[in-house]
């Protein structure tokens, strides 16, 4: 559903964030460390520390407070196997550039959740053999970073295997059960009306397994999705959601739930500002929500030219905006002030018009990242397709980049 966050390393998705508000034993290369409280990991934002321009971590904490990032993405080996890596590329065993964005953020004062899995790459749910030599790699991570909190990215086409699903929340509830204290997050797709058949499939599992993390969190972008009214929206439809796969009332319900969005300009052309993040976190506050995060932080900073010609970028925003702005939510929402800066005017900038690409043709062979045009918008391949018209499902092959 979401070729940027393809390239990205990285908003249709489950995600698992996991805390504490004591701390966790747990040694790693800066020493062991106190956890912050679950509110700090409940706000963290992501973050991509190797990749799209990595923004400097101690530069953001002190323009806006924050004090929680969530590191992305830990994924299984490129080649296969059941070892966890940054990107599919570094091994998490060998690494240390990670480890020194870590040290750096911990030295201020603050503190990582790492992130597992994305829209790109392989994910360890898919290569291990079961839950239990899932959660094994996946404690990796949390040894060797002595995290306090994990989260679990779950996206297509990952959560459309069910054998990869049932791993990864067996993975999630062994992390939870052998780690006192972890507080456990599970995010995914967000749809108009909550969220679609794969992320109810997802919360069936949970369900099955007799798994409750601290929130199930959606994704309300790339979806059709239209500024905040549409986000709080979906935000209520997947409340009653939950209130009926598990049993909870309504409170209970929003006490388990969590809104994770993308700032600016989305994969899709949605733009969502400041005045809409705003709107979402009042809504989020007054409902008692478990978490308020965003992708990413890599984007929070304005595009030169602004709108970026109308494309969404890895690095930059798409809308006006002053350095780390959508950064100060995420403090909002953890309970503190942000730093007191001029405001910044919030416009949404027209689009620029695409040109079409070549037309769609139903004898064709496509592959992952073929694009074309079919119904005065342009499509692109997220995998192999034949004779599948664009459009004609949800969870069909081709990704919609809007109009041309």
């Amino acid at each position: 559903m979401r070729p940027l966050r393809a390239c990205l390393g990285a908003a249709a998705a489950v995600t698992l964030a996991a805390a504490g508000t004591t701390a966790l034993v747990a040694s790693n290369a800066s020493g062991a460390t106190n956890a912050l409280s679950n509110r700090w990991y409940a706000a963290a934002p992501y973050l991509m520390p190797l990749d799209n321009n990595p923004p400097d971590a101690a530069a953001i904490m002190d323009a806006t407070g924050l004090k929680a990032f969530q590191l992305a993405f830990v994924l299984a080996p490129n080649g296969g196997g059941c070892s966890p890596t940054w990107g599919g590329t570094a091994a998490v065993s060998s690494d240390t550039a990670v480890q020194s964005v870590i040290n750096t953020i911990r030295a201020k004062g603050g503190d990582v959740s790492v992130s597992i899995g994305g829209y790109g790459g392989t994910k360890l749910g898919q290569t291990c053999a079961d839950a239990a030599s899932t959660a094994a790699a996946y404690q990796q991570v949390v040894t060797k970073y002595g995290l306090h909190a994990i989260d679990f990215d779950l996206e297509e086409p990952e959560y459309e295997n069910t054998a990869a699903i049932k791993n990864e929340i067996g993975a999630a509830k062994i992390l939870q059960q052998n780690n006192p204290g972890l507080y456990v997050s599970v995010t995914t797709a967000g749809t108009a009306d909550g969220t679609g058949w794969f992320g109810k499939q997802m919360l069936l599992e949970a369900k099955s397994q007799g798994f409750t993390p601290n929130n199930f969190s959606i994704m309300p972008f790339d979806g059709g999705f239209s500024g905040a009214a549409s986000q709080t929206s979906a935000l209520t439809n997947f409340n009653s959601i939950l209130q009926s796969t598990f049993g909870w009332d309504q409170a209970t319900a929003y006490a388990h739930e969590g809104f994770s969005g993308m700032n600016g300009r989305s994969d899709t052309g949605e733009y969502f500002t400041q005045a809409d993040f705003q709107t979402v976190l009042d809504y989020a506050t007054s409902h008692n929500m478990d978490r308020f995060t965003f992708w990413s932080l890599n984007r929070d900073r304005q595009c030169t030219p602004v709108d970026n010609n109308g494309t969404t970028s890895g690095t930059c925003s798409s809308v006006a905006q002053g350095a780390w702005d959508f950064a100060k939510y995420s403090v909002k929402f953890a309970g503190v002030t942000p730093p007191t800066t001029t405001p910044t005017p919030t416009p949404t900038p027209t689009p620029t018009p695409t040109s079409c690409k070549t037309a769609w043709s139903a004898t064709a062979v496509y592959t992952a990242g073929n694009e074309v045009s079919y119904n005065s918008h342009n499509w692109k391949a997220k995998w192999w397709t034949q004779n599948e018209v664009p459009g004609a499902s949800e969870w069909g092959p081709w990704q919609d980049e809007g109009a041309c």
